[in-house]
């Protein structure tokens, strides 16, 4: 089976991008899968994930959640970005989350390059930037539920990964139009935020994540007790990151387990 795959431009004024991908033989109406990337924007990797549920049938959608007006927001262009993943990369184990040792570690680099990567972790992590991500997958939804040809008026469940597996959740708690959700290693919302879901979600982490798996439990029983739909795998020996594939952190086994777990709960929720 053939795809198509396009960037397109989307939402009021077309003032965001896209990539689409769908299977070039079926000309009916399509479920819709939502791929929210993680902070690396679209890539390279991303845009494969696009076309894996579009393998499965599905009409994939990765908005990129950091354009803007045909553009990048500052700091978030391909290259920015990919500076500061090659900085993180490079960095030992652990020494991300240390403010210390990541401050040490830009000192020793070029000023030039030392400014960019402080500019794009700045506007990465700014609460009022990644609401616009938000505003984004939003847009994506409407695009698909109410423009799309192939995806107008049908079912429309979203996947994340890390950032973007936050924002699945955040999206579940404003989109009533989203059927269902996957999160993949996402930091858990708000408690505040759980009663506005009303799609069933899956979530998917790696028991060495601590930063992220230990919160799980109690974003679980939340969800259970507001009598939402929840249904979580941890995965052994796990690290975070183990879905993508062109990291150091890939692991196939849980990888495989969790696509597969995923595409049967598309299969039941979005038909």
């Amino acid at each position: 089976m053939g795809l198509v795959t396009e960037w397109v431009r989307f939402g009021n004024e077309e003032q965001y991008s896209g990539y689409f991908a769908k299977p070039d033989q079926d000309s009916d109406q399509l479920p819709a899968v939502i791929v929210l990337q993680e902070i690396w924007g679209v890539d390279a990797h991303i845009q494969d994930v696009t076309r894996r549920f579009a393998q499965a049938g599905y009409a994939a959608f990765a908005p990129e959640l950091f354009g803007e007006k045909g553009g990048y927001k500052t700091g978030l262009d391909p290259d920015s970005v990919m500076l500061m993943r090659q900085f993180m990369d490079e960095l030992p184990h652990g020494h991300w989350q240390d403010q210390e040792k990541r401050a040490k570690a830009l000192e020793l680099r070029p000023e030039r390059e030392r400014t960019s990567i402080q500019t794009t972790m700045m506007q990465m992590f700014d609460p009022a930037i990644r609401g616009t991500f938000v505003e984004a997958a939003l847009a994506a939804s409407e695009w698909l539920h109410q423009v799309r040809p192939e995806t107008k008026g049908g079912r429309i469940g979203s996947v994340g990964f890390c950032l973007g597996g936050m924002l699945s959740a955040l999206v579940a708690s404003r989109d009533p139009n989203l059927n269902a959700a996957v999160v993949f290693y996402g930091t858990p919302i708000s408690r505040d935020r759980l009663g506005s879901i009303a799609c069933p979600v899956l979530g998917h982490y790696g028991e060495l994540d601590l930063a992220i798996t230990d919160k799980v439990p109690e974003f679980e029983e939340a969800m259970k007790e507001l009598g939402n739909s929840i249904e979580v795998h941890i995965y052994p020996q796990t690290p975070h990151a183990f879905f993508n594939d062109g990291r150091a952190s890939y692991r196939s086994k849980a990888a495989r387990e969790a696509f597969a777990r995923t595409l049967s709960f598309f299969a039941e929720h979005l038909g």
